[in-house]
């Protein structure tokens, strides 16, 4: 397993990581807990109206009280898998629950089903981007509640980062900083969305969609195989399948019929656009697009080597959390 209290110098990463564009400076490395030390999980449940919205917690031990408040990170979905994808479990693979990972840095993790999702609840509609804000909405005034915290960092990836950027237009004062990985803009040349395109009349009247072993297996193969271990894949499938192998289409209704859904211009908050070098889901100057419009100077776009589009699957998944950590320490600016 990978000790992740030995980490690759961070110097090092950024030097093959291939950064972009960067805007700002990376915070020095904090020691990382060592593996070793319990991580405590909790459930919990959020409501928005009737439906019950399961949400999971992973920190450092257990809360006491009086203690000081730890930043939390709030790790969002996409399209075709539940949260599982970020507590991941692969046998003498190493580390593969990011959740795990930023545990041990110090942050305080949380991430949810949204509806009609995992164990959350079901209901006869799409799971749209919109429903996926209202999700966010609920789930984090339980954040709020249990940690004491008003801000709060999101990562989100894919359709989740579709989610969390729509959030932060509607919820500005609640957002620290964000991290998009496998986001898109507007589509443009993107070849993943134009094959998804082709089944636009089925999304526009199906709430549901087919979301079998093999199409998880997609996921990490569609833009260049090699890119994730298979063994991941597998353990990511056996434990999706349990919730059975329909999906809601609304997601991808949005990424293939009305996008832009995320505008640049009202996202306030500082921004890491994280894109693998072989994700079909958006081109380069599709995203350089988004990140050239962000009114906030704290911005950084990072292209990861030798990544497709889950970075959280990736064999290359510790360039990630390198180059997240990096940013949701970033120090306060000095000068302005």
């Amino acid at each position: 397993m990978t000790d992740i209290a030995h980490l690759p110098d961070r110097r090092a990463i950024i030097a093959a990581a291939g950064l972009g564009l960067a805007v700002g400076t990376i915070s020095a490395a904090r020691p990382a807990t060592a593996a070793s030390e319990d991580i405590w999980s909790r459930e919990y449940w959020a409501k928005k109206g009737d439906v019950p919205l399961w949400m999971w917690r992973k920190r450092l031990s257990a809360p006491r009280a009086g203690e000081p408040s730890r930043p939390v990170v709030f790790f969002v979905h996409g399209s075709s898998v539940t949260s599982r994808a970020f507590d991941l479990n692969v046998p003498g693979k190493g580390e593969y629950s990011v959740m795990n990972a930023f545990a041990r840095f110090g942050f305080d993790c949380w991430t949810m089903d949204h509806e009609n999702y995992g164990k959350s609840g079901r209901t006869n509609g799409n799971s749209d981007i919109a429903s996926g804000v209202e999700d966010l909405k609920a789930g984090i005034d339980v954040v709020t509640r249990e940690t004491g915290r008003a801000k709060f960092h999101f990562i989100g990836e894919s359709s989740g980062a579709l989610r969390a950027g729509a959030y932060a237009m509607a919820a500005p004062d609640r957002i620290d900083r964000l991290v998009f990985a496998a986001f898109t803009y507007k589509g443009e040349g993107s070849p993943t969305l134009t094959k998804r395109a082709e089944q636009l009349d089925y999304y526009r009247s199906h709430n549901m969609r087919k979301r079998d072993r093999d199409m998880i297996r997609s996921i990490a193969t569609r833009d260049k195989p090699g890119t994730s271990d298979p063994a991941a894949v597998e353990a990511l499938a056996d434990v999706e399948m349990p919730f059975g192998d329909q999906i809601p289409t609304g997601t991808y209704l949005d990424m293939t019929a009305n996008l832009p859904v995320v505008h640049p211009d009202k996202v306030l908050a500082p921004v890491l656009l994280v894109r693998g070098e072989y994700d079909g889901i958006a081109t380069v100057p599709d995203l350089e697009a988004f990140f050239n419009q962000l009114p906030n100077g704290d911005r950084q776009f990072v292209i990861l080597p030798g990544t497709a589009h889950s970075v959280t699957l990736a064999t290359n998944r510790l360039l990630f959390w390198h180059v997240a950590r990096a940013f949701l320490e970033m120090p306060p600016p000095i000068a302005t």
